[in-house]
């Protein structure tokens, strides 16, 4: 089987502009979490969000913003600092591809011309409003930044969309349609339509009053998650060709598992995760006892994160390190795979895995070990990065060392 390993990473995020801030701040146990102070935030049942530590103004000129959906200048600039973090020069366009998804897409323009339509007119609709909003549009435009022809695939399985563009980059390269793949996700939907459906579903934490302690994975007191915007990508590359230039490594992308539930629109069901770890564990020929670290999906509701950690115990055991980097960055939605994906693989190369922040009251059933209070130093040869999404998507990805 072809060997992929990571050569580049990148990553806008509530915690930090970049990767290196970010993972600064994901060891400190920095809460990206805080108020809305939006005027239309006022009369919504939930004013708080984890909204991008660096506005994407500060590395997209103001006419291209024009042009572009949030989402999809999120996924130019995490894709950009990949691109540049690998240092792949010379390649063949035709050996290039992209996997990038976004959960919800272009919303926020949607929304937005359509009150211009229905104020002003159709006449005073953008013209950009078509590229803007369609759900292919960030994987679009970051596969032509970097001109890439080998296929530019968006998948779109709401939270587990970036895990997803990360296994569909790997078959990509295992298939041999390509040598070099630019995979993540990005979302940006921080706006009162999704906020509002999603308080309506009681998926939102209602800490209004503390924000920094609303996202809290495994707590007793945890009532939903909050709401966060980002993007993140990493570069799979054919090992071979990897060394071949002599590009630095950060790990393995050993194999994933992605599974589908088949049972219901939201309400998980934990042997679709177990199924997803398990198939993870057999593409890669990694053995359960072999994995010590599990970034979890764990995004701080009632039901999914102790329906999680059966997962894991079941499908690993109870020897793994859990932590939640939702806990700081709030749920990332379509973003989030990619970001706790790119955690994950610095865990890995560094031996630290970041805390859980906010976990006061562990819930009874938690029996699993979670990193909380100051970085958890670990010698790991291997980690696992889960990701679940509405509709019943479940995806692992795990990592070796190179």
């Amino acid at each position: 089987m072809t060997d992929v390993v990571v050569t580049g990473i990148g990553a806008t995020t509530p915690v930090g502009g970049d990767v290196a801030s970010t993972w600064r701040n994901l060891l400190d146990g920095v809460s990206g979490v805080g108020p809305l102070t939006h005027d239309w935030a006022a009369e919504l049942p939930v004013r708080i969000a984890a909204e991008l530590a660096v506005d994407p103004g500060e590395k997209i000129p103001r006419v291209r913003q024009r042009r572009l959906d949030r989402s999809e200048q999120l996924a130019l600039i995490a894709a950009n600092e990949a691109w540049a973090d690998a240092g792949v020069e010379g390649l063949d366009a035709e050996r290039l591809g992209v996997c990038f998804g976004s959960g919800i897409g272009g919303a926020t323009t949607l929304l937005a011309q359509d009150d211009l339509l229905e104020a002003k007119g159709a006449r005073h609709v953008s013209p950009h409003t078509v590229p803007m909003l369609m759900p292919n549009g960030p994987a679009a435009w970051v596969g032509i930044e970097l001109g890439a022809k080998a296929g530019v695939h968006a998948p779109t399985s709401a939270c587990a969309t970036s895990a997803e563009a990360i296994a569909w980059g790997l078959d990509m390269i295992r298939a041999g349609r390509a040598d070099v793949v630019v995979a993540g996700g990005c979302e940006a939907v921080i706006h009162p339509l999704p906020i509002a459906g999603f308080a309506s579903m009681k998926a939102l934490s209602t800490r209004n009053d503390d924000p920094q302690s609303a996202s809290r994975p495994w707590d007793k007191n945890r009532d939903g998650f909050v709401m966060g915007e980002g993007a993140g990508a990493l570069v799979l590359e054919r090992a071979d060709h990897a060394a071949a230039r002599g590009a630095t490594v950060y790990a393995r992308l050993a194999g994933a598992g992605m599974t589908s539930d088949g049972f219901d629109i939201v309400q998980p069901d934990p042997q679709g995760g177990i199924r997803a770890i398990r198939m993870a564990l057999r593409d890669s020929g990694v053995d359960a006892s072999d994995v010590g670290h599990v970034n979890a999906h764990a995004t701080s509701t009632p039901v999914g994160d102790m329906g999680e950690v059966l997962g894991i115990t079941t499908a690993l055991g109870t020897h793994p390190i859990l932590t939640s980097t939702k806990s700081m960055t709030g749920h990332l939605l379509g973003a989030a795979g990619a970001v706790e994906a790119i955690a994950s693989i610095l865990a890995l190369r560094e031996g630290l895995i970041p805390p859980t922040i906010n976990l006061d009251d562990p819930d009874d059933e938690l029996t699993l070990d979670v990193a909380t209070g100051s970085p958890r130093k670990a010698d790991l040869n291997a980690v696992l990065s889960n990701s679940f999404g509405f509709g019943g998507h479940n995806v692992s990805l795990l990592f070796t060392r190179v």
